[in-house]
């Protein structure tokens, strides 16, 4: 049996040490799914992980994946879409993997195959415990609204979506009962599309308000007060972000990454961010974003949505540097 130590004080994650266990594939799925459920984040510490293990490892408890089109990332095994971690060296605000889009994954996996010497540590912060500890006044600012994302779109994109890259407005009115997006025409901006999620939402597995969209991020990492916007089409007020930063800076925690580590996160309680990286040379950090065997699908999601049906990578942009590279 390996070494439990369960969530404690500065230590939101469980940690499950090898104790006599010749590899990771040695543990009890059941017990996993259970501690999943409970706590949220599970940190794999001394199974000397590599990537096929990382490969066979996320595939007994997700169904289907999802590809990060954010640039920078290497495909490591594109067949079992493992990749890298983003290829910059700032520090991230803490974030759910792929918030800023309507099939945010279930669970977000890591793993470490060079452990940085310094900096690089992600860290990650429970949304449920971020909204017991924001002020009560704010808690309740926040309680029923929303956040609506607005994007643009281009011909294969609408063409995946609503079958024709020449829309009529009929047709923008009526998507699909499988699109994600509500579409708009505007004279000046062409076609947009957009969906909406609560500022606060309910986890899969706990029964209480968690905070974790791509406000912070937009924010902080791009700049960017205007997406998402309120409901009302406003940005978040100044305030609110900074106080949600403090809070969630304050409770967040840093894994110091060793070699073979593995992170199991729930995407839709926890966020993740990290460390600005000293060294992007000796930082390998694996990812794989997927959808679990044993999820409960958030109601906002559309019916038999097509990532949870089959591994799913997003529409391109035409200026996508993927393009470049074929």
């Amino acid at each position: 049996m390996p070494n439990v130590h369960l969530p404690a004080p500065g230590q939101p994650h469980v940690i499950i040490e090898a104790a006599g266990e010749r590899a990771i594939a040695d543990l009890d799925q059941a017990v996993i799914i259970d501690l999943y459920k409970t706590h949220g984040a599970l940190l794999f510490r001394g199974f000397a992980v590599d990537t096929p293990q990382f490969g066979s490892f996320v595939k007994r408890f997700c169904s289907t994946a999802v590809v990060n089109e954010s640039p920078g990332r290497e495909a490591i095994d594109p067949d079992a879409n493992i990749h890298t971690v983003d290829g910059g060296t700032n520090e991230f605000a803490l974030h759910p993997e792929l918030s800023r889009e309507p099939w945010k994954p279930d669970v977000a996996f890591f793993a470490c195959l060079s452990a940085p010497t310094r900096g690089g540590q992600t860290t990650i912060c429970d949304g449920v415990a971020l909204v017991r500890a924001l002020p009560p006044d704010l808690r309740q600012a926040l309680e029923h609204r929303r956040l609506l994302y607005i994007k643009p779109t281009w011909p294969s994109l609408l063409a995946y979506w609503l079958g024709t890259p020449n829309p009529s407005d009929a047709q923008l009115a009526s998507p699909p009962p499988q699109c994600p997006y509500f579409f708009r025409r505007y004279p000046e901006s062409g076609i947009v599309r957009a969906f909406t999620r609560p500022m606060l939402h309910k986890p899969m597995f706990i029964d209480e308000p968690a905070f974790g969209n791509f406000l912070l991020f937009a924010r902080f990492n791009h700049g960017r007060p205007d997406h998402p916007v309120l409901d009302d089409g406003h940005p978040a007020p100044e305030a609110w972000l900074q106080a949600i930063k403090e809070t969630g800076d304050r409770l967040k925690a840093a894994i110091d990454w060793r070699r073979g580590d593995v992170l199991m996160i729930d995407n839709t309680r926890f966020m993740h961010g990290r460390t600005a990286i000293i060294d992007p040379g000796e930082r390998v950090i694996l990812t794989y974003f997927g959808y679990l065997a044993f999820a409960v699908p958030d109601a906002e999601e559309p019916p038999n949505a097509i990532w949870r049906r089959q591994d799913f990578e997003p529409p391109l942009r035409p200026d996508h540097p993927r393009y470049k590279e074929m």
